[in-house]
C-alpha cells in the first residue's frame, strides 16, 4: 500500500509542485492538500495520513502551532519546508521541537546536484520518516494509557510505602547503578558527535544535560544547510550549561565548549591533542555528498587525538560517519551508536553497528548520563 501524504501550504503553486513530485513515486500518494495550519489539523485527524509535508509560514494557524496540535491529537511524521534564512531556521527549529521529524528548504534544489536529485531527495525523506508513524502513535497510546492509570497507581504506591519501609528496616539494601561503569583505562580528550535527520532534537536532548565544567572540547557535525547552523548553535548555547558555537576557522579547541560544523563547509581538526584547532574549508567538490561530513571531521580527529576520543553516531539517514568511526576505532577510540528505537532514522547508527565498529547501542534518553559516567562526572 502506498504511503499516504497530506500536503500543506498556503501557496497553490507549491502544493501542486510538491504533489506532482510525490505522485511520481509509485510508493507514495497524495490523499489531499490543506491551505493553512487549521485546515491541516482538521484533515490530519479526519484522514489519518502516514506523512504530512508542512509549510512554516501560513495564515490562520502557522506551521509550528499546527505541528503542536497534530502531535496532541493524532501524532504523525511531519516534514517541514522553510526558507533558507536566519528567521526561517529559527522557525524550523521551533517546529522540530514541537514534534516535526525533519525539514527541507522550500528551494530544495539548492541542496541537490540537479533536478533529478532534488526529486529523489524529497521522495526519500518522506519514505524515511514514514517508518516512524507506528512508533509515534504507539507512544501516544502509551502516554494516554499512563495518564488514565496515574492516579490509581499513585494511590497504590502510597499504600505500599509504609509497609515497604517497615520491611526494609534491618535488611541490607541492594542498589542497582543508574549507568554502566566507565570504560577501562580510557582517558578521553574529546567528545565527537555526528548526526543528520532527527539530530537537532537529539543533540538538544544530550547537550542540555551536560555540566558547564565538561572537561574536554566537543565537536558536532549535523547535516544542515549553511543558513541554519548559526541559528542552531545560538539556540543550543541559550539552553545549555556548556558553551555552544558555530565553529570558526583557526580557533583553538577549549574544554566545556561545543563546536558545530558550519553548513556547506568541511570542519577539520588540526594540530595535536594538547593544542588542537579547527580548520573550516569550503568544499565545492561533488565527491562528498555531505557538507559538513561526519567522515571528514572524525577522520581528522583520529589523527590528532588517536585513542582519546569518545565518538557517538546519532539518528540520521545514510552511512556518513561509518568510515570516520572506523579510523577512530583503529586508533583505539571508543564508538557508540544511538539505538534503533529512539532514532528518527536508524541509517547512520545502523551503518556503524552493522560494520562492527560501535561497541554499544544506547537510547537517546540514557546517552547524557552515559557520557557523564565516561568522563567521571557522576
Amino acid at each position: 500500500m502506498p504511503i499516504r501524504v497530506l500536503v500543506v501550504d498556503d501557496s497553490s503553486f507549491f502544493r501542486r509542485r510538491v504533489s506532482e513530485i510525490i505522485e511520481k513515486d509509485p510508493d507514495l500518494t497524495v490523499i489531499d492538500t490543506a491551505l493553512n495550519g487549521k485546515d491541516a489539523v482538521d484533515k490530519a485527524v479526519r484522514l489519518k495520513p502516514d506523512v504530512i509535508t508542512m509549510d512554516v509560514e501560513m495564515p490562520v494557524m502557522d506551521g509550528i502551532a499546527s505541528v503542536r496540535e497534530i502531535m496532541r491529537q493524532y501524532p504523525t511524521p511531519i516534514l517541514m519546508f522553510s526558507s533558507l534564512t536566519h528567521d526561517g531556521a529559527k522557525a524550523t527549529l521551533d517546529a522540530l521541537e514541537a514534534g516535526a521529524l525533519d525539514f527541507l528548504p522550500k528551494k530544495f534544489e539548492d541542496i541537490a546536484r540537479n533536478k533529478e536529485d532534488a526529486v529523489l531527495l524529497l521522495q526519500t525523506r518522506i519514505k524515511q520518516i514514514s517508518k516512524r508513524r507506528i512508533s509515534m502513535r504507539m507512544a501516544a497510546l502509551r502516554t494516554s494509557s499512563l495518564n488514565r492509570v496515574a492516579t490509581s497507581r499513585a494511590n497504590r504506591l502510597n499504600e505500599q510505602t509504609s509497609s515497604l519501609n517497615k520491611k526494609s528496616q534491618g535488611e541490607s539494601k541492594k542498589t542497582t547503578p543508574a549507568v554502566k561503569s566507565r570504560s577501562v583505562n580510557k582517558k578521553f580528550k574529546m567528545l565527537a558527535i555526528g548526526t543528520s535527520t532527527g539530530g537537532p532534537v537529539a543533540l538538544q536532548t544530550i547537550l542540555t544535560r551536560l555540566p558547564a565544567n565538561f572537561p574536554c572540547p566537543i565537536i558536532l557535525v549535523q547535516h544542515m544547510p549553511a543558513a541554519f547552523t548559526s541559528a542552531f548553535a545560538s539556540r543550543l548555547n541559550s539552553m545549555c550549561q556548556i558553551s555552544v558555537k558555530e565553529a570558526e576557522n583557526g580557533e583553538q579547541l577549549k574544554p566545556g565548549c561545543a563546536y558545530l560544523a558550519p553548513g556547506g563547509k568541511q570542519m577539520m581538526v588540526e594540530g595535536n591533542s594538547a593544542s588542537a584547532k579547527l580548520s573550516i574549508r569550503d568544499d565545492s567538490s561533488e565527491r562528498l555528498t555531505y557538507k559538513p561530513s561526519v567522515d571528514v571531521t572524525f577522520a581528522t580527529a583520529s589523527k590528532v587525538y588517536s585513542e582519546s576520543v569518545l565518538a557517538i553516531i546519532l539518528t540520521g539517514m545514510g552511512a556518513d560517519g561509518r568510515e570516520g568511526c572506523r579510523l577512530l576505532k583503529q586508533q583505539g577510540s571508543l564508538i557508540w551508536a544511538q539505538d534503533e528505537d529512539s532514532c528518527v532514522v536508524y541509517g547512520m547508527p545502523q551503518a556503524v553497528c552493522s560494520a562492527g565498529i560501535s561497541s554499544e547501542s544506547i537510547s537517546l534518553d540514557a546517552m547524557a548520563d552515559r557520557i557523564k559516567s565516561e568522563f567521571n562526572l557522576v
